[in-house]
């Protein structure tokens, strides 16, 4: 990574604002899922080792709209991160002006604060500049840790480090070594697994990944457009027939390097006393039933893909492994990438669903990196620039 990091800068006296990602989902005031304010924890300390005059940190939380919104405030986060940092953390009830100046300025020596939720400024998702520099004003050195937010150009990711000198968080810093050396340098055999519901939403990373890996295990919903592609019949099965013609043209380009499920679980409904069978793929999909998960020959076919890969990255599940009838495939290949793992094998699983997937299996500490952002990490895949990484100190 040619980015500065907090080991390349003295934050000693300094102000630090730090952009973290406590986008954590919450049942009323309880975090029901606190991954990413452990995942900044490590960060949070090597700053407060450096012993800055203050710490203040910004987050978004959901998708409040128009305004402030007490259902999405970062407020419950403070006492949580106070518990894994063993410090006293404050908190403001904004993330500029002067109540959060105010706040900021009170610190002891080395406190730390957290500010309200970034997006009760609605100009915050339009890098609006003048949030950005009221941001600024809190700190004297800008450092970027959140990597679910770096392919968004936001006042609080990329716009504030138009003003402040910008340097990455050892997160951020972990996750761009992990997937840039996955695509600029992996160590081969490369295997990529892609799954989720829809093609659509993957095709340029489809693209992007045939022109890298050794080999692309396709499996989750988005396989039945492959499928209806081939003329197959898939029943009620999701299939996106504006994606068809596309899928045709990624089979013609990716020929034996694109591997497709063979067979697959069948449910009469997407429920968990669903009916259930498992039949080949090339037999079709009767009316009534529908496509849930890959079968066990898939697993076995995919299995011996993986058995000699050297570097492997997924993203999205084999299938609808929130209904227990359906759950198999997606557990089998977290159990999968974990034993290779321990062979030696660097696996990368990239956000979103495939992270619950591999926590839902318990092998989340037995696979190499686990990202913590979803659409960064796709972004990343599809070869894009991400503006918050961008805007960072070059070395």
């Amino acid at each position: 990574m040619n980015k500065m990091t907090i080991r390349d800068i003295d934050l000693k006296g300094k102000r630090v604002l730090v952009r973290v990602d406590f986008n954590v989902p919450l049942e009323g005031t309880t975090i029901t899922d606190d991954t990413r304010i452990r995942a900044a924890v490590p960060t949070l300390k090597a700053i407060l080792a450096q012993q800055p005059r203050s710490v203040a940190l910004m987050s978004h939380l959901g998708r409040p709209k128009g305004g402030p919104d007490p259902k999405f405030s970062l407020k419950p986060v403070a006492p949580a991160l106070a518990a894994l940092l063993g410090v006293d953390v404050a908190f403001a009830e904004d993330c500029v002006d002067e109540v959060a100046e105010q706040a900021v300025a009170a610190l002891p020596e080395g406190g730390v604060i957290l500010l309200e939720n970034t997006r009760f400024h609605p100009s915050e998702e339009k890098n609006d500049l003048d949030l950005a520099q009221k941001m600024a004003k809190l700190g004297d050195v800008f450092v970027n840790d959140a990597f679910g937010s770096a392919h968004r150009a936001h006042s609080s990711t990329e716009g504030v480090a138009r003003y402040l000198p910008a340097v990455s968080g050892l997160l951020l810093e972990k996750e761009i070594e992990y997937l840039g050396s996955a695509l600029e340098n992996p160590t081969r055999p490369f295997v990529a697994i892609l799954g989720g519901a829809k093609v659509s939403d993957k095709i340029a990373v489809i693209e992007a990944l045939l022109d890298k890996c050794d080999k692309l295990l396709i499996g989750g919903g988005m396989a039945n457009t492959f499928f209806a592609a081939q003329g197959i019949a898939m029943g009620n099965s999701l299939v996106e027939p504006d994606a068809i013609e596309t899928a045709k043209s990624l089979l013609a380009k990716g020929g034996s390097q694109l591997v497709l499920p063979v067979d697959a679980v069948l449910g009469d409904k997407f429920a968990d006393d669903a009916n259930t069978m498992t039949t080949d793929v090339k037999s079709g999909v009767q009316d009534g039933w529908a496509i849930y998960d890959v079968g066990p020959k898939t697993v076995e076919q995919f299995k011996a893909v993986l058995a000699d890969a050297k570097t492997v990255v997924w993203n999205g599940p084999m299938g609808v492994f929130e209904k227990a009838p359906f759950a198999a495939g997606t557990r089998a290949i977290a159990g999968l990438l974990a034993s290779i793992t321990k062979s030696g094998a660097v696996t990368i699983i990239g956000g979103g669903d495939s992270v619950a997937a591999v926590e839902d299996a318990g092998v989340a500490d037995e696979v190499t990196h686990i990202s913590t952002g979803g659409g960064a990490s796709l972004e990343m895949l599809e070869g894009k620039v991400l503006p918050g990484l961008a805007a960072l100190k070059d070395r």
